[in-house]
């Protein structure tokens, strides 16, 4: 065979190889409006998707995208969702024997939104405090990270451990999830130690009219400080941020009242720990 039709076959076998193997990467499945989509960029190109624009998709439930960059050339499409408390039930799932993908969680809990919880460990155990309606397990962090909660009366509380530590004696939760770092405290960015890795991020946040978000970055785009500063800077004006598991475990579900699909970011892996929001 001539030296160069040899050349030219093996550089397309190899390109072959290449395509195969890209196709059997483990990268999240992702659609926006039922629309199967290969990364958040493309996301924010929809046609029918506009940036910085809040659209209500169910009463108390709106969505936003908006496109966040980070100090470099790292930049992501957002994806936000603002509840009014008032409006809405929080609900904290788990099952660590019998963990879910987001798409399975939805059908199982009927949330019109639901996005991944806390941390767990290799055991699909929660590192810090979890309460599933009224069922507690593991045990609280201390003096460091953060809790999102529903109390007896339904209140949606996210709050900083350091300042405000759990009490197991006069707290009687319903529903709860820790993680960390907090982000934002009193309005304020906090300070942390974090590796400067960047990776998939989610996180939930009040605002300083007590409205809920969740906010996430299905691109693995921004560290953890990236993270914090770009919730400071932004103009949702939050009150209290926190982190949750991110990398592989983040994940989304949005749907509108008429049970119309809106976007779906599935985690990498089954999640044992979920928040459901109907």
């Amino acid at each position: 065979m001539p030296a160069a039709r040899h050349t030219l076959l093996l550089t397309c076998v190899l390109a072959l190889l290449g395509s195969l193997l890209m196709a059997c990467s483990a990268l999240p499945n992702i659609s926006v409006n039922g629309t199967p989509i290969t990364n958040s960029q493309d996301s924010a190109n929809g046609s029918d998707q506009q940036l910085n624009v809040w659209q209500t998709v169910s009463p108390g439930i709106e969505l936003r995208y908006e496109r966040w960059k980070g100090p470099s050339t790292n930049e992501d499409t957002m994806v936000i969702v603002r509840m009014n408390p008032a409006q809405i039930h929080l609900s904290v799932h788990y099952q660590p024997t019998q963990p879910l993908s987001v798409r399975e969680w939805t059908k199982e809990t009927g949330a019109h939104v639901l996005i991944n919880g806390g941390y767990f460990d290799n055991n699909n155990h929660p590192t810090g405090l979890l309460v599933s309606n009224g069922e507690v397990h593991g045990q609280s962090y201390s003096a460091f990270g953060g809790m999102l909660s529903v109390d007896g009366q339904g209140n949606i509380r996210l709050r900083s451990l350091s300042a405000h530590p759990y009490d197991p004696d006069n707290e009687q939760l319903q529903q709860a999830t820790q993680s960390s770092p907090m982000m934002i405290e009193n309005g304020q960015r906090t300070q942390f130690n974090a590796n400067g890795a960047t990776e998939r991020r989610t996180i939930v946040a009040q605002d300083k009219q007590g409205r809920l978000l969740f906010i996430i970055s299905s691109g693995v785009s921004f560290s953890l400080d990236e993270t914090a500063d770009l919730l400071a800077s932004s103009d949702l004006s939050l009150q209290t941020a926190l982190n949750l598991d991110g990398g592989a475990s983040t994940g989304i579900y949005v749907k509108d009242s008429a049970n119309n699909e809106k976007v779906t970011i599935d985690a990498i892996t089954a999640l044992p720990i979920v928040i459901a929001v109907k």
